[in-house]
């Protein structure tokens, strides 16, 4: 696996702004996308491109095109919604499906309850999108999910992280093809598997409660 933790002044501004608790949830919806847009470029450094021969004003050339088949992003509901505009803004020909997750607070354990995905995902490079890495549980049965149904390799986008979280994924993908993007790597966990200092539900903060 693969570890990348940004480490921009821009992006360290926007968490920050993130991290208050007095932002209101128009803000930390804006400042989320952009974010995202931010920890796109860098986790798709690596995306499949292919040859293509153009026509300038002056002469032609080759440059390159996103190639088939084409990127899938994947938000996991609700919170990761939130991030899917920011990336769609720097791949606007990727294909979206959806994951819906949730979390048991007792157990802490994640449980699928919607998906909408291709039924095959052969060859298919995924991004995946879920702002907070907390226990790990949650992205890594959206990985597992993926994998089993044939992506190639996957690339998981969080604005946050704790260090429980990323070493819980670095041991469940166990060799395979994931890469890891976050914002910034916070101290740990409490004990209610939320993330210290964090920015509390990611999904209340952008949506509200229900």
């Amino acid at each position: 696996m693969r570890l990348h933790v940004a480490d921009h002044p821009l992006i360290t501004h926007k968490l920050t702004v993130l991290r208050d608790a007095a932002t209101p949830s128009p803000v930390f919806r804006q400042l989320t996308e952009e974010l995202v847009t931010l920890l796109a470029y860098e986790a798709t450094r690596n995306v499949r491109v292919a040859p293509l021969e153009i026509q300038t004003p002056v002469t032609t050339t080759v440059g390159v095109k996103i190639d088939d088949p084409r990127p899938l992003v994947v938000p996991i509901l609700r919170a990761g919604l939130g991030m899917l505009e920011g990336m769609v803004k720097l791949i606007p020909t990727a294909e979206v499906g959806f994951l819906g997750m949730v979390r048991n607070e007792e157990t802490l354990e994640p449980s699928t309850y919607a998906e909408r995905l291709p039924d095959d995902l052969s060859d298919r490079q995924c991004f995946v999108l879920d702002p907070m890495l907390a226990t790990g549980g949650s992205l890594g049965a959206a990985i597992d999910f993926l994998f089993q149904r044939g992506a190639k390799d996957i690339t998981a986008i969080c604005l946050l992280g704790a260090p429980e979280g990323v070493a819980a994924i670095e041991k469940q993908v166990d060799g395979r093809d994931v890469t890891l993007v976050l914002g910034a790597m916070d101290e740990r966990l409490d004990e209610n598997g939320y993330i210290v200092p964090g920015l509390g539900d990611a999904g209340d903060r952008l949506y509200g409660t229900v």
